[in-house]
């Protein structure tokens, strides 16, 4: 479950990692509670969302494309050394009484933008660390890495913004050093590969990494099957607080305990994802896993009491903690290494979109009901994972895949 973190640098590149999402986590919950505070309007939060959503969707492309031919510890240490500077300030602002809404939007669009190059260049360093046989199981323990942050992440959040002594400005300034400690173990790591073949232009690179994807028929289906999920499934996140207060009758701020519930989920699956990623059962956990998903969400229209939601929510966690989890894994199996950090950056566009379309989920949500949209959502997951198949008459398994 845990061979890749006996490679000394995957263990550093992956502390930096823990120290990082522990802050991205965190400030999802402190960003979105000021927001409402400082407005009393739940648009405010929208709107922060909305930012860091369409930060990571403009550079997402360009992001990966960047990973494949720039130094990725460059890459790690310069985007991360900017993420602290943007919360130090955010600090500042919330310590001198100037916070407002729109810096909050502004700062989480930046977020968004450092975002979508860091997360490329993080899982296509892992190929540079870890030999082959190992890649499936590092690309897992990032993502048990990331699900254990949301679990801590918002318990951190609530901590620090019920601390008498600072409040938000604490909380800025604590999130600020933890992405300034993922610096640090930046650079004990050493220099990264060099990128390999002709370098031409940038945009010349992002294309390349579209037709290198358009001209494999099973990255195609990974690609599709695992993007339209996130899409179409993940946004229920959103119809959430108004469940919980419409259909179990209790008051809205329950539903921080079923995030956790469901986080908690998340974070054990994707423990079974790192020990199942480099074997033969891959690709079928990916594809089980993203149905669990969709059936579990859909059957919360049934659920009327806050027992029975929170067990369906485990099983949301489970369900999209393996698939999150196997994503990666498998298409690395499948991917050349010169196109790692393009194919990734291509898969990061759907927690972007994923952003934007909370907010037509909640207007559905407002004129059906939330339960009735659960359903919708739950119904279209599985809809998407019927219709799309991976070929099976492509290169077997670790066979090395050939760019245009």
């Amino acid at each position: 479950m845990f061979v890749a973190l006996r490679n000394r640098n995957f263990r550093l590149l992956w502390i930096g990692s823990l120290s990082a999402f522990v802050s991205f986590f965190t400030s999802n919950v402190v960003q979105s509670v000021v927001a409402f505070e400082l407005t009393a309007e739940n648009r405010a939060v929208g709107l922060v969302v909305f930012g860091r959503g369409l930060g990571q969707l403009v550079l997402a492309p360009i992001g990966g494309a960047l990973a494949d031919r720039l130094n990725k510890r460059t890459i790690l240490v310069s985007t991360q050394s900017l993420t602290a500077a943007v919360f130090f300030l955010l600090s500042w602002l919330s310590a001198t009484g100037r916070l407002q809404v729109a810096h909050l939007t502004g700062t989480g669009f930046l977020i968004g933008l450092t975002f979508a190059v860091l997360g490329p260049a993080r899982s296509a360093y892992i190929v540079d660390v870890v030999a082959q046989e190992h890649r499936g199981n590092a690309i897992a323990l990032n993502q048990v890495a990331l699900n254990f942050s949301r679990v801590v992440g918002p318990a951190l959040a609530g901590v620090l913004l019920g601390a008498h002594a600072g409040g938000a400005s604490t909380a800025f300034a604590i999130m600020g050093a933890l992405y300034a400690a993922a610096v640090a173990t930046q650079y004990l790591l050493p220099p990264p590969e060099p990128p390999q073949g002709a370098r031409r232009g940038l945009l010349f690179d992002v294309a390349a990494g579209f037709s290198y994807v358009r001209g494999d028929a099973r990255l195609r289906a990974l690609l599709a099957m695992f993007m339209l999920t996130v899409m179409l499934g993940f946004p229920y996140v959103t119809v959430l607080p108004g469940f919980v207060e419409h259909q179990l009758g209790l008051p809205s701020t329950r539903v921080s305990l079923l995030f956790s519930i469901s986080a908690v989920g998340g974070l054990l699956a994707s423990l079974v994802g790192a020990q199942i990623a480099d074997s033969k059962y891959a690709m079928a956990a990916f594809r089980g896993s993203g149905f669990a998903f969709g059936i579990s969400i859909a059957l919360l229209w049934f659920a009327h009491s806050f027992q029975v939601t929170a067990v369906l929510l485990f099983v949301v966690g489970v369900a999209s903690g393996v698939f999150t989890t196997l994503n990666g894994a498998v298409l690395m199996r499948y991917t050349d290494p010169r196109y790692m950090g393009r194919v990734m950056s291509l898969a990061m566009l759907a927690f972007g979109a994923f952003g934007l379309i909370g907010v037509p989920v909640g207007a559905l949500a407002d004129a059906l009901g939330e339960g009735a949209t659960l359903a919708v959502l739950g119904a279209l997951v599985c809809a998407v994972l019927t219709v799309l198949r991976v070929p099976e008459s492509l290169p077997a398994v670790g066979s090395p895949v050939s760019p245009p």
